[in-house]
């Protein structure tokens, strides 16, 4: 990872900083690496309502405004889109019409900024830096946050003006492996996938500008994965429905290692006799056991899963701590955990 680019967790704070500033930031990208995910999570921190607008589908009076006759004069209408001034802050309502939500605002997501034609790009200009609808000045609770690919990924991207470059504060997103493993296991990705990933790491994000599969693994088809995969059995015999999501290769690596877990040893064995009971040697089987025991670890077995873990390689159980913390708060109060975290502590981070 280069020193100019961000991991996830670094990205969110950054951005959290230059909307406060009050500037826009753009965030580069290759196609599937979380960038709207990440926006998304600040959106929800900061409590504002999302406008996911995708300029490459735009038009630039969509930007400016529609043009609109009165009397003898014509002025620019904005378009429903965005909250001006004078608007209420927005709520959600059930069926009902009881506010279930308030918002502190709305989050203006400016996506695909690259792959819009220059025109539209060009009626961003106002928008991006005078807050602007044509004559009308956006609400004054709109944060703008804007994102794209990356021109060398062979993604459809425009070169952007000198105008438009000087109004955005640019970074780079980039993948990390720890980042998404937290991300997943709060998202209740499938723990097979989890523990493949940080078995082959290699595959979290594997992408070439030159690929000839029609997919290739990253974060956003490894989500797509864990919807068909979570509580079904991953045989062979569905790779052709996996290869369809992150390709080929990935598919039949992870399908291989799905397959692992029917040879692994129950979680009751486990407890029976967690010092005793039969740990392979493969590296990927230990990989699989870490993720299994993590899904199966609760309040009552803690103390004779925690010394079974215990035979594994740190890794593995920073793997299988990280899932399980994650997935169940309630078991940092777990003293035999607590321990085991504490000791781990400089691994976790």
């Amino acid at each position: 990872m280069s020193n100019l680019t961000l991991n996830p967790s670094a990205m969110f704070t950054t951005i959290v900083r230059i909307l406060k500033a009050g500037l826009v930031p753009y965030v580069e990208g290759s196609p599937g690496v979380g960038k709207s995910d990440i926006m998304r999570s600040i959106a929800k921190q900061l409590r504002l309502k999302v406008i996911d607008l995708r300029l490459s589908q735009c038009d630039p009076t969509d930007l400016m405004g529609f043009p609109n006759v009165q009397g003898t004069k014509a002025r620019y209408v904005p378009m429903e889109t965005f909250p001006i001034k004078g608007d209420s802050l927005p709520v959600e309502m059930d069926e009902k019409g009881t506010i279930t939500h308030t918002y502190d605002g709305w989050l203006l997501f400016l996506d695909e900024l690259p792959s819009a034609p220059r025109a539209v790009q060009a009626a961003a200009y106002k928008l991006i830096l005078d807050k602007m609808v044509g004559q009308h000045p956006l609400h004054s609770c709109v944060a703008i946050m804007s994102a794209g690919n990356k021109a060398t990924d062979k993604a459809i991207v425009n070169s952007m003006s000198t105008a438009i470059q000087s109004r955005l504060v640019h970074m780079e997103l980039a993948v990390s492996l720890n980042d998404w493993s937290q991300w997943a296991s709060e998202n209740g990705i499938d723990s097979r996938i989890i523990g493949f990933l940080n078995y082959k790491p290699g595959l979290l994000h594997k992408f070439s500008p030159d690929h000839t599969d029609k997919t290739f693994p990253c974060p956003r088809t490894w989500a797509f994965t864990s919807r068909l995969s979570k509580e079904q059995a991953v045989t062979m015999t569905d790779l052709p429905l996996y290869a369809g999501v992150v390709g080929q290769g990935a598919a039949q690596e992870f399908i291989t290692f799905a397959e692992l877990y029917q040879s692994l040893p129950k979680i009751e064995e486990i407890v029976r006799s967690p010092q005793t009971v039969a740990i392979a040697g493969e590296i990927s089987i230990r990989y699989a056991i870490a993720t299994y025991v993590a899904d199966h670890i609760d309040e009552k077995n803690a103390e004779a899963v925690v010394h079974f873990l215990d035979r594994l390689d740190v890794e593995m159980q920073v793997v299988a701590y990280r899932l399980a913390v994650n997935r169940k708060n309630a078991l940092v109060a777990n003293q035999s955990i607590y321990s085991r975290l504490e000791k781990l502590g400089s691994f976790l981070n």
